[in-house]
């Protein structure tokens, strides 16, 4: 596949082998959250945002696996890299508990493994002063041992912001306030107070300021002559940089800084969820990097390829055992992934072009979306176009796929778009043609009338 040349091609979805294989797929799986019924045929060609499905229809993915593909499919400067890589038995090692070497010397080693990965993330995160990686499979799996390493550090409460997603383990799910499927029926942990996710630009209309002494619903209930919550019994603050499930939506400056000042007059760890928008998706290297705070955690996972907690050695608990993993992170190729992914990132023109592609795309959003988009929002490319009402946002990403465009959507009515990292002004246009096309579809035209909901009260 010319990646220079290609655009989306559509017969019909699903094909007739497509439906063959979700309905051959579904005879022993679990019910789980399938969007459509689009089947990546691996053995074709694909390159960058385009890939094949199993009928020969060619799409143009944006979703990039909900950026767990940072840079689509087969990029170069992944796939030269893993050439290098002889696949082993065992592939799949205790990666934080046992050692494996790729050749010598361990600071420039022929095959990266876990131990490079390890200073890779700590070179990555040294602004922040952050030198000790714990390594695990999943982006739950980073948050649970972040959540642990704060609770051993001391307090039995924490705070998580309402639009919330984290994971889906109970610990993480006891930090979730986007949908109520991901929690109803669990235990939860207790303790954790949920507060307004402030995005609000100009007056604050979420709920996040208030009149009292502090000026915020966290500061108030800290304070401490009218406050309800002693600041000592408070493990943590967990919050997304830029919010995935919740409708991607981005932090105000000020609520930003209230945060910040939250954290440091009242010393409360602040774990910064970086599992979606991390990796320079936003133009930045983290997420947290467009604001003002300074993260006393950073998980990691998607791009990267396994999970990551990142924290300085003071938070870590010191006793060995207290932190193990029998597989963590133990997955010798996804180990050379993720630093062939990291050294990709940092590249020299990355993140210039995320910066560059995410502006192209509101630009043209700008000016020639239709009326019932209410808002584009987002940095670089995590992006999030909201519509007036859900069923238009069901029947977009219905008439996109339908033209060869894959988009996933978030919050109540709102899609994401995310295209790999070094998408090029041509796929923007190509890809917005299509997008634009499609708003145009009678289906999405006559879709039904406003809900009253927003994505901004979850």
């Amino acid at each position: 596949m010319d990646r220079e040349t290609a655009e989306p091609s559509v017969r019909s979805l699903p094909g007739e082998k497509a439906q063959q294989w979700v309905q051959y797929h579904h005879e022993h799986a679990a019910p789980s959250t399938y969007v459509y019924e689009f089947v990546w045929d691996i053995t074709e060609d694909a390159a960058g945002p385009f890939c094949r499905d199993v009928d020969g229809n060619v799409l143009m993915d944006f979703t990039s696996h909900v950026a767990a593909a940072p840079f689509g499919y087969n990029n170069p400067k992944i796939m030269d890299r893993l050439e290098e890589f002889d696949v082993v038995d065992p592939s799949k090692i205790a990666g934080q508990d046992f050692y494996a070497s790729g050749g010598w010397p361990p600071e420039d080693a022929d095959v990266p493994t876990s131990t490079q990965l390890l200073h890779r993330l700590t070179d990555i995160t040294e602004e922040y002063d952050l030198d000790t990686v714990f390594l695990s499979n999943t982006g739950a799996e980073a948050i649970e041992n972040a959540i642990k390493i704060c609770y051993a550090n001391g307090g039995h409460r924490a705070f998580t912001f309402d639009g919330a997603f984290h994971g889906r383990t109970l610990g993480a799910l006891s930090l979730n306030r986007s949908k109520a499927v991901h929690r109803t029926g669990y235990p939860e942990i207790g303790g954790v107070v949920s507060a307004p996710y402030c995005s609000c630009e100009g007056d604050c209309e979420c709920g996040w300021k208030t009149n009292g002494p502090g000026g915020n619903v966290l500061a108030d209930k800290l304070h401490p002559e009218r406050g309800v919550i002693d600041p000592e019994e408070v493990a943590y603050l967990v919050l997304e940089p830029q919010q995935g499930e919740g409708g991607y939506r981005v932090p105000s400056d000020e609520f930003a800084d209230d945060v910040a000042e939250i954290q440091q007059t009242h010393n409360i760890p602040v774990i910064a969820d970086e599992i979606q928008s991390g990796l320079g998706r936003t133009g930045e290297l983290w997420g947290v990097d467009h604001t003002s705070i300074d993260p006393d955690v950073i998980t990691s996972a998607k791009g990267l390829r396994v999970g990551a907690t990142v924290a300085s050695e003071d938070l870590f608990p010191d006793e060995t055992g207290r932190l193990s993993s029998t597989w963590g992170a133990g997955d010798l190729l996804a180990a050379a992934q993720g630093v062939a992914t990291i050294d990709a990132i940092t590249s020299d023109g990355v993140l210039d072009n995320v910066t560059e592609r995410g502006r192209q795309v509101k630009e043209i959003l700008a000016d020639d979306a239709p009326g019932f988009v209410v808002d584009v929002r987002g940095n670089g490319l995590m992006l999030g176009v909201e519509f007036d009402t859900k069923d238009r946002r069901e029947a977009v990403v219905k008439a996109c796929l339908e033209r060869g465009l894959l988009l996933l959507g978030c919050g109540y009515k709102t899609l994401r778009i995310l295209p790999p990292l070094d998408v090029t002004e041509r796929e923007i246009d190509v890809a917005m043609d299509v997008f634009l096309d499609a708003l145009d579809d009678p289906k999405v035209t006559k879709a039904g009338p406003s809900t009253g909901h927003s994505d901004d009260v979850q």
